[in-house]
């Protein structure tokens, strides 16, 4: 069955400059990390050593707040513009970067944070293999 956003950008009537299966992939995972990132920042704030976490809990934050802003960017391509979506892609993977590595500091003890590290990974190497083809 094709994901909500494959159906969207199939019926999308003009041309699209980037591969649509690509970035259906690329916009499905986006979305998944704002979200793994809303709930981590969620049970951070859940969490006893609730202090200690608060770093992973902004950063948590502005992950998903990026990764949606890229997800709703990516969605638009009436009057495309390859440098927009360039810097979204790397606004987008410079703070999964960054969440990631926040998360995995505390990924031994707690499981939402090494779900959402995960998460952070695979989005940025996501948004990096499209930035790769855009010309």
């Amino acid at each position: 069955m094709a994901s909500v956003t494959t159906s969207m950008l199939d019926a999308y009537p003009k041309s699209i400059n980037l591969d649509r299966a690509k970035l259906a992939a690329v916009i499905d995972t986006i979305n998944a990390c704002a979200q793994a990132c809303t709930a981590c920042a969620d049970a951070c704030l859940s969490e006893d050593m609730v202090a200690e976490l608060a770093k992973c809990a902004r950063s948590d934050l502005d992950c998903a707040d990026v990764c949606t802003t890229t997800s709703r960017v990516l969605s638009r391509h009436t009057g495309y513009d390859a440098n927009v979506t360039r810097s979204m892609l790397e606004a987008c993977a410079t703070t999964c970067r960054a969440c990631g590595d926040e998360c995995a500091r505390h990924a031994d003890r707690h499981e939402h944070c090494r779900i959402c590290a995960e998460a952070c990974r695979e989005c940025e190497r996501a948004c990096r293999d499209l930035l790769a083809t855009i010309s």
